[in-house]
């Protein structure tokens, strides 16, 4: 066993102090619905910032963006850094209203801002396809991916990686289904600091060793395109090499992707565990603060670890095929941790892994009680006690923490339905951004966006993309374009056009409804009709300041990310610039977002 006595003290004093704080919190979240699944709407914005990203540091993250160095180099992070420009929309354009909204969960939502049986249905629908089908697979990535791990660092066989995850499961479950939200926001601001901190001290060691030899090392032993932070914009896209976009795919990147499709922690609008944490906050303030340092801290502060180990793994550890690159992070973890500090790194990782697992059980659990049983009360007129809902929060915590045990052992067998499903989401988006600007968007734009993309894209990725491949040698060959970027334009342009239509073919929400939500949230864009109907004088906008404020929040996060690189590699004169362009970001961002109500 690599690890020695001192380093399990360390794990077990970490794990004994993570069910303290279920134990402390008990109370507290015992009191109501609100305040087990939403921490009483009581964080302040960097509880709730921080917690947002430590549920995105799964264990399995930095395994992966170490597969990226390992085959486009830094300019490979760009398949996940070009989300940032829908992050900065969520948090300008929805985070207020979320909190304004004042839901127990996203799902709610549905039935403030549309009516009649066709919502009902459909929160209900999805509370379990996404509370328990979409949350146990993404509980089976994640747990997966931790076994993997367990069994290089420990060097032990499945079976064993695999119960020492139900443990960790276990334990999870009793401090997540104890403590609720603020206790679980709690740890999750405990696991990110001490998983940030094992990444950095592993990244500055193996960087200063022997067979690194520092940053110049590093730069005189890779070649010079591992270290280009840009994509190349070519005719042929990516290879092995510096990460390469066709004209096609950077369209698809910078115009479609990031608000056209859905990913679970990535939805358009905000969504998911993003939105939860919205909804906990103090304020409309804090929830928009909040999701600025969740950006900020995701893209710019926490991926140079990760890179730095990665880089150092390809000349450490040069023989490991593409397809096992990930494993480089876990043997560094194992070869260059000294004892004491690689039980700490083992425990930052377990830290990153529960923070995790114990947000999607929370998260999950809130469709069930309040979408799911809370709600069919509601239909029959039962009235129930807070504190009995609580208890069946804390059950449905427990029963998916033993769903998603069992979808582990076949996540190989289901994964590829999930990455179908996730894949054939393109033009969702574009609903989800505009149910809040746009008075009418009703129930059947929403339920047609999510059905379409599913035809949409089984049509473009297997009936139309086959048809521009070629035969050479009596070896098919794929049209790269067709075959990924024009799949996401055709799917997203074909979704567009099915819930355009059926969205004025189909009447409009009630007048009712409406004036409730508008009078709820008070959004801007399209709802003068409804303006006008309350008697409401006209709106003077905030939209020209928030694009504004969205556009240099974006350019003060890449810039600052930039910084911060070019710093680490000793590249002082674009460090300067790229300081420069964050310091004005910063300002003229200060002056606009000041000037939105939110802030006056």
């Amino acid at each position: 066993m690599i690890l020695e006595f001192l380093d399990w003290i360390i794990v077990v004093f970490f794990l004994g102090l993570t069910l303290t704080i279920g134990l402390k919190f008990k109370k507290i979240a015992s009191l109501s619905l609100t305040d087990f699944f939403l921490a009483g709407r009581n964080l302040p914005w960097y509880i709730a910032g921080i917690s947002m990203v430590a549920t995105t540091f799964a264990a399995d993250t930095p395994l992966w963006v170490a597969e990226v160095i390992k085959k486009n180099g830094i300019s490979g992070n760009w398949l996940w850094w070009n989300m940032l420009i829908g992050g900065m929309l969520t948090t300008f354009f929805f985070a207020k209203m979320w909190r304004k909204a004042n839901v127990l969960t996203e799902l709610e939502f549905l039935e403030l801002r549309y009516s009649g049986k066709a919502a009902k249905l459909f929160r209900k629908f999805k509370s379990v396809y996404l509370g328990v089908f979409f949350n146990t697979i993404i509980i089976g990535w994640v747990n997966a991916a931790m076994i993997k791990i367990l069994v290089i660092f420990l060097d032990v066989d499945y079976s064993t990686a695999f119960l020492f995850v139900a443990v960790l499961m276990l334990l999870i479950a009793i401090y997540a289904s104890l403590s609720g939200l603020l206790g679980v926001a709690i740890t999750d601001a405990l696991q990110f600091l001490l998983a940030m901190t094992g990444c950095i001290i592993l990244a500055v060691i193996m960087l200063n060793s022997d067979q690194v030899g520092g940053i110049e090392g590093l730069k005189d032993k890779l070649p010079e395109w591992r270290f280009n932070f840009f994509p190349n914009i070519n005719s042929t896209g990516s290879a092995v090499g510096a990460f390469g976009l066709t004209i096609g795919a950077f369209f698809s990147f910078v115009a479609v992707q990031w608000w056209a499709s859905w990913y679970p922690g990535n939805e358009p609008g905000g969504g998911g565990y993003i939105s939860q944490r919205m909804m906990s906050t103090k304020d409309e303030k804090n929830s928009v603060l909040a999701t600025l340092f969740f950006q900020i801290a995701h893209y710019a502060l926490r991926p140079w670890p990760w890179i730095i180990v990665g880089l150092c793994a390809l000349i450490v550890y040069p023989d490991l095929p593409m397809n096992k690159a990930g494993d480089g992070f876990v043997l560094a973890m194992r070869d260059f941790m000294p004892t004491g500090l690689r039980g700490l790194l083992f425990t930052a990782f377990l830290g990153a892994y529960m923070s995790t697992i114990s947000t999607q059980l929370n998260w999950g659990a809130s469709y069930l009680t309040n979408d799911l049983y809370k709600r069919h009360l509601e239909e029959k007129s039962v009235q129930v006690t807070q504190k009995r809902l609580v208890l069946v929060g804390k059950f449905f915590t427990v029963c998916i923490m033993l769903i998603a045990l069992i979808v582990t052992s076949f996540v190989d067998t289901i994964d590829g339905a999930a990455r179908f499903l996730i894949a054939s989401s393109a033009g969702l988006g574009a609903v989800l951004i505009l149910r809040w600007y746009w008075s009418r968007i009703n129930i059947w734009s929403e339920i047609s966006a999510t059905l379409a993309p599913i035809v949409g894209y089984t049509l473009s990725k297997f009936i139309l993309a086959p048809m521009f491949d070629v035969t050479i040698s009596k070896e098919v060959v794929q049209n790269s374009f067709v075959a990924n970027e024009g799949v996401l334009l055709c799917t997203t342009l074909f979704t567009t056009v099915v819930w355009l239509i059926v969205t004025f073919i189909t009447k409009p929400e009630s007048d009712e409804t409406l004036k409730r939500f508008y009078l709820q949230v008070e959004p801007e864009g399209a709802w003068r009709t409804v303006r006008d109907k309350l008697g409401m004088p006209p709106l003077k906008s905030e939209i020209p300041a928030l694009i504004i404020c969205w556009i240099s929040a974006t350019a003060l996060t890449y810039s600052f990310l930039f910084f911060i690189g070019k710093l680490i590699f000793l590249d002082y004169y674009y460090a300067t610039i790229n300081l420069g362009v964050s310091v004005i970001s910063f300002f003229v961002l200060r002056y606009f977002i000041t000037r939105t109500k939110i802030f006056i």
